[in-house]
């Protein structure tokens, strides 16, 4: 399962974002994950999350990107969810067909893994492609 939340800067997704983090960790029976760029959420997610920052690892685009995702679960199968703050910080990027390959991708590794994904995207709803709107 992939979920994008997609809005504006401004616009409440940060505390949303946090919410479902926080329901992810009391509901699912797994580990949770939160990928972030830069040192945001250090005080807003629970201790029990792990919190991955990515500044530093070189993820330049979404196949580095897919390695990064394939290579948390490989060294932690018992990851439920991950979730991303700042999809586009993350990759420095733009929406585009890369993107949403990259989603579609996310969408059958998810299904195929049992891993459930939550991304944050800070844009206007109205730019969504139509990959994206499915996922919104």
């Amino acid at each position: 399962m992939l979920k994008l939340i997609m809005g504006k800067k401004g616009s409440g997704k940060t505390k949303m974002f946090i919410e479902l983090v926080n329901s992810a960790l009391k509901e699912e029976q797994g580990d949770v994950v939160c990928v972030e760029r830069g040192r945001r959420l250090v005080y807003d997610i629970p201790h029990a999350v792990r919190l991955v920052e990515t500044e530093d690892l070189g993820i330049t685009n979404h196949d580095v990107f897919r390695g990064f995702i394939t290579g948390l679960h490989a060294g932690n199968y018992d990851i439920t969810h991950m979730f991303f703050d700042s999809f586009l910080g993350i990759l420095d990027g733009k929406l585009d067909e890369k993107s949403d390959n990259f989603f579609e991708w996310c969408e059958k590794f998810g299904a195929a893994e049992n891993i459930k994904f939550t991304m944050m995207i800070s844009a206007d709803p109205s730019e969504a492609t139509e990959v994206m709107r499915r996922y919104l």
